[in-house]
């Protein structure tokens, strides 16, 4: 945006740590596996910024995922299948290692994004059971709905980590957009996305198959979310 001499950048890290998911076109590997303690591939990029907004999640959703000590390809390097929630929890620390050593208290602003929900099981907001978002159009009314698409336990660990950053000089600003967006279970593409693939006529003729109940419209929710944010940085 030349008429602010300002610069935006969205950099690809969807687990923050090194991983075997880092390429930008071939990531979606089902066996995911992340060096727990290398992250300098992606950190040497994000040290001059004024404001860097962190998030990672819904490529966690494995039951359990492969944390390597070492480097990909080294025969030495030690392999071990771990709980998705350690896992996570030591690339959070590995994350939170690099910003206290790394950022300028004086000049960066930073923010983690909590969880974004996921509308892939009706019955869960009393529809038909098989169900998703397809063809919905409200919002949930029921104050205080949580479904299964969001992991109260994955955003207790960032929770932790961010309380034990604050006790080290550097806040990290939290943007809960969890809560307000479980409502949303009309906002996401649903059958409009853009297929990668044409779909075959089997596909099509079940729309439930390929609604897309994870990401969102815009415009649309993430509005509501860089309204946020917004707010944020002019507060400080």
């Amino acid at each position: 945006m030349k008429e602010y001499n300002a610069t935006i950048e969205n950099y690809w890290s969807p687990l923050l740590v090194e991983s075997n998911s880092d390429d930008p076109v071939n990531h979606r590997v089902p066996e995911r596996t992340v060096r727990i303690k290398a992250i300098e591939k992606h950190a040497k990029y994000w040290t001059d910024a004024d404001y860097i907004v962190f998030n990672t999640y819904l490529w966690w959703r494995r039951p359990r995922m492969n944390a390597l000590w070492g480097s990909f390809g080294d025969p030495n390097g030690v392999y071990k299948r771990v709980e998705m929630l350690r896992v996570y929890e030591m690339a959070m620390r590995t994350w939170s290692d690099w910003l206290e050593v790394h950022v300028n208290r004086n000049k960066t602003q930073l923010f983690f994004v909590s969880m974004s929900p996921t509308h892939e099981r009706a019955e869960e907001w009393g529809a038909t059971k098989g169900d998703n978002c397809y063809k919905e159009t409200d919002m949930i009314a029921k104050e205080g709905y949580w479904g299964k698409g969001s992991d109260p336990k994955m955003m207790q660990v960032v929770e932790n980590v961010l309380d034990d950053l604050k006790t080290r000089g550097l806040n990290v600003q939290m943007l809960n957009i969890t809560q307000l967006s479980e409502y949303r279970k009309e906002g996401h593409p649903s059958i409009y996305r853009k297929q990668w693939e044409p779909l075959t006529q089997e596909q099509i003729s079940n729309p439930n198959g390929y609604a897309d109940c994870i990401h969102w419209c815009l415009p649309g929710v993430p509005d509501v979310w860089n309204e946020l944010l917004y707010a944020y940085i002019f507060d400080q």
